[in-house]
């Protein structure tokens, strides 16, 4: 009869332990998880607007070059790729390994940058936004001092 037991009590730990092993599993599971969909979501802002400061890069050099800004994105990059200064320097202003072809693209989902621009004022502006967030750059207002400002700086 006391083995009996003895076999009952081995059984009952065992399973015991197997049922803390997995709730412990999930706890951790459930802990780690929502931080790591927070951390990548955090990882794809920071692309984004990295991202968007190469454009306001490249829209500042373009209107330094020309005296207005481009009024596409297609056609930013293209100038990105014809142009034989800012070809022969891309890796220097955008980073090692920029891609003219992506630049205009949101790292969240792939849709391209909404660019607007304002040419009815004195001051000609634009306003740069991601499609997929809250993030611009620039204004449509007219106020120069808004004019290359990021709405996360």
């Amino acid at each position: 009869m006391a083995s009996s037991s003895r076999g009952l009590t081995t059984v009952l730990q065992v399973v015991l332990a197997i049922a803390i092993l997995a709730l412990a599993y999930f706890l951790y599971y459930s802990i780690t998880e929502p931080y790591a969909v927070v951390e990548r979501k955090k990882e794809v802002t920071e692309q984004t607007r990295a991202r968007m400061d190469q454009v306001r890069v490249a829209m500042t050099q373009y209107q330094r070059t020309n005296g207005r800004f481009v009024s596409t994105l297609d056609s930013l990059v293209m100038w990105i790729k014809s142009d034989a200064l800012m070809s022969t320097k891309a890796d220097s202003v955008f980073g090692v390994g920029f891609n003219a072809d992506s630049i205009s693209y949101s790292p969240r989902t792939g849709k391209m940058f909404i660019l607007a621009l304002n040419d009815t004022s004195r001051t000609q502006t634009y306003l740069l936004t991601d499609p997929d967030s809250k993030d611009y750059i620039g204004t449509l207002s007219g106020d120069v001092t808004e004019l290359n400002a990021a709405s996360w700086e």
